[in-house]
């Protein structure tokens, strides 16, 4: 039984294997097609489109209509929806042999594919001028899971508070924090945000994953084999299900915290 239920899951990958029957399945997700223009808009022959959505049919991704036309049974449906979780990380595979997404919960990982559209921003510079341009932007609100502070956005984040943009963000407990922010902080009045709530703040014991969103862009960053932050590359988007996948993350962050405590934090340096 076991071993039957696994030769027809086979199946389904080994129908998606082929390229001319992955593209019919998309073309068809957008909307119905009659055999003719399908091969037309793929540039296949007709001999060869006509083979392949057999071999779809057959398997009960697609099914032909008594006018004639083809489109995905629901089942089929179900399996287009699945494929941008494949895309997301064969596309940046390379990024995959150095970074992981162990500690990620199942949920999260199962929605990878609302991650494709992105741009990967490379290098500490270009990653902390992209971090401060989604602070710029931002007009509503500034959310992170951050894992250091650094000094130099923390005038622009007091700027966009006092423009009423609110601030949400989790530290770890091992956070790194620079010289000369618990000065800078009090200069610039960050205990009267906190007490007016356009500040909010928790802490959680270690942080793995970085994103950083206001309510319109997102950053998001995974960690090393070792399980550590790295700032050196991020994925940037304004794309609504990157944005989502993001919001999301941080919710589910936010909820298991705890309550911020500033004593805890680690000296600075």
């Amino acid at each position: 039984m076991l071993s039957q239920a696994g030769d027809d899951f086979q199946s389904v990958f080994f129908e998606l294997a082929g390229d001319l029957r992955i593209y019919m399945l998309l073309k068809l997700a957008i909307r119905p097609y009659r055999l003719s223009q399908l091969a037309t808009d793929l540039n296949a022959t007709m001999q060869e489109s006509h083979r392949n959505i057999n071999r779809l049919i057959d398997s009960k991704l697609v099914k032909k209509t008594g006018e004639g036309e083809l489109l995905l049974t629901p089942y089929g449906e179900i399996i287009v929806s699945l494929i941008p979780n494949f895309t997301f990380p064969f596309k940046h595979k390379d990024y995959f042999q150095e970074h992981t997404l162990s500690n990620l919960p199942l949920k999260f990982i199962q929605r990878i594919g609302s991650l494709n559209n992105c741009e990967v921003v490379v290098g500490v510079m270009a990653v902390l001028q992209r971090w401060k341009a989604v602070y710029n932007n931002s007009q509503q609100y500034i959310k992170e899971v951050i894992s250091q502070v650094p000094i130099d956005l923390i005038e622009t984040i007091a700027e966009r508070v006092n423009n009423n943009v609110k601030f949400s963000y989790i530290f770890p407990a091992d956070v790194v924090i620079p010289k000369g922010r618990h000065e800078l902080l009090k200069k610039l009045g960050w205990k009267n945000f906190v007490s007016k709530g356009i500040v909010e703040r928790r802490m959680v014991d270690k942080i793995n994953i970085v994103t950083i969103f206001n309510e319109r862009e997102s950053c998001i960053s995974f960690p090393t084999l070792k399980g550590e932050p790295d700032l050196n590359i991020m994925f940037y988007s304004t794309d609504e299900s990157f944005h989502e996948w993001c919001v999301d993350f941080f919710e589910y962050e936010w909820a298991k915290a705890k309550l911020f405590d500033e004593s805890k934090l680690s000296p600075e340096i």
